[in-house]
């Protein structure tokens, strides 16, 4: 409020028996205007933290299928009337979402990412199967998967874990399955199908606790030998590429492949055309250094060869083969 009095009210004012009498429509309409300005400063302050979207994972719960697919269980706290979802994977089967009331969601899926209509839900449970989480090399089995919240993993039925990089938070067994509770973060289990032998009186029933101590020192295990596993790692290097040397007039003819699959994408084709210039098999990080291409995106491509049965994958040495199969047959 600026009131310069002495210049202003020189000739404006009168003084009566000591009373000073000054002009005040300047101070009212100061005194009117500065509440409604701070009225709109407060309504802007009150507007800003609704117009930020945001979603809350509540529930994440995975189940291993015994054909190698993954169901993804999850509730989801949102704000947003079209709520983007990134999903674990682009080969997706079954996707289902269901709003308030048990109402069902539309939903549209590109590559990894679904852009579900939630009408104003502010929960929305997801339901879909994924292919892209397991990986199989004879007889064991590996669950992939890095999570960006803490889950629950239900093992498929009859199966036996035999290796896993962490320690979950519980472990419990619910019928034929076992069921683990993890952090978030990247995991990985291999696992194998079997059966259990029935227990007689003679052979005390193992308790789940000293499976837990079995999972444990089988852990310790692993790290005592991974140093011996970094040693050999430089030399397996060498090995391989001899190998692949040795198999280059085995190879099957990248043509021949093409004739067998017509429909296979361009980008495809370059991968079994360097795949061949380089004997028939190559390690998956060699392709990712080729084609300059992300792990998970190389990794979706070299799946989508396999489910083709143009390629067949592999472990050796903590390493992803990626190896042309020679029986491979007309799709009809």
């Amino acid at each position: 409020m600026d009131l310069e009095i002495i210049p202003i009210f020189r000739k404006e004012f009168l003084q009566e028996d000591g009373i000073l009498f000054v002009r005040t429509e300047g101070i009212l309409e100061t005194m009117v205007s500065t509440p409604l300005i701070m009225a709109g400063l407060i309504v802007i302050a009150l507007t800003i933290p609704l117009q930020t979207s945001f979603s809350f994972t509540r529930t994440l719960e995975l189940t291993i299928n015994s054909d190698g697919s993954t169901h993804v269980f999850s509730q989801i706290d949102v704000d947003s009337s079209n709520f983007e979802l990134n999903l674990f994977g682009s080969s997706i089967d079954n996707f289902v979402a269901i709003g308030k009331n048990n109402s069902l969601l539309s939903g549209d899926i590109i590559d990894n990412v679904v852009t579900v209509d939630t009408l104003d839900s502010s929960t929305i449970t997801v339901n879909y199967n994924i292919h892209d989480l397991i990986s199989k090399e004879g007889r064991v089995w590996t669950f992939s998967f890095n999570s960006p919240s803490n889950y629950s993993l239900l093992m498929p039925e009859n199966s036996v874990i035999v290796g896993m990089d962490v320690l979950p938070t519980n472990m419990e067994q619910i019928d034929e399955q076992i069921k683990l509770e993890l952090f978030s973060g990247p995991t990985q289990i291999d696992y194998i199908f079997g059966v259990t032998p029935e227990t007689t009186p003679n052979q005390p029933e193992l308790t789940f606790d000293v499976m837990i101590i079995g999972l444990v020192i089988g852990l310790i295990a692993a790290a005592s030998i991974g140093s011996v596993i970094a040693i050999k790692k430089k030399q397996s290097k060498s090995q391989i590429q001899v190998i692949t040397s040795k198999k280059q007039s085995e190879s099957i003819d990248p043509n021949t492949i093409f004739s067998f699959r017509p429909d296979m994408r361009a980008d495809d084709k370059e991968i079994i055309k360097f795949i061949s210039e380089n004997g028939g098999e190559v390690l998956e990080s060699d392709l990712r250094k080729k084609f300059l291409q992300p792990r998970t995106t190389m990794w979706r491509a070299v799946k989508r060869l396999e489910r083709l049965d143009v390629v067949e994958i592999y472990k050796k040495d903590l390493q992803n083969v990626v190896k042309l199969r020679n029986d491979l047959e007309e799709v009809d």
